[in-house]
């Protein structure tokens, strides 16, 4: 199970901008043949759940890709080397903010993460939550009422 989650992590900035691309077009495609949004006027549910896809693709591949920017195969001076930072050893928070740093003995550490990883990652699931909202109120104004 590791081993899936380790090449989820690994492969999802590809597969992720190979999604956003998908869900983009497909977007496009459902807005042009839908009659221009009105202010006031929620998107319907499918319109709805292909910007969630959109949104959560882009935030996963950008938390993939700073995850994976702490990650070392080589010996974490090596990698530190490799990126021009001083520091002994690496270390990588998982969690939001998504953060990798060389860290010296002194504890001075430099940020190995790009500077748009965290606001797309967090752009991103504010849409996702807005978009899953809009589809939820979209689909119970559609439904029709009892008789």
């Amino acid at each position: 199970m590791a081993d899936l989650l380790f090449l989820a992590v690994l492969f999802a900035p590809f597969l992720a901008s190979g999604v956003l691309l998908g869900a983009a077009i497909v977007f496009v495609l459902r807005v042009r043949k839908q009659r221009p949004i009105l202010v006031g006027r929620l998107p319907n549910l499918a319109t709805s759940v292909v910007l969630a896809v959109m949104a959560g693709a882009a935030a996963f591949g950008a938390y993939s890709w700073g995850v994976m920017s702490g990650f070392y195969i080589l010996d974490p001076d090596q990698m530190c080397a490799a990126q021009g930072v001083p520091g002994d050893h690496v270390v990588t928070r998982w969690t939001l903010p998504v953060s990798a740093q060389c860290v010296t003995s002194d504890g001075v550490g430099t940020e190995l993460a790009s500077g748009w990883v965290n606001p797309v990652i967090f752009a991103g699931l504010a849409l996702l939550l807005l978009a899953l909202i809009t589809g939820f109120l979209a689909a119970v104004r559609r439904r029709p009422s009892p008789r």
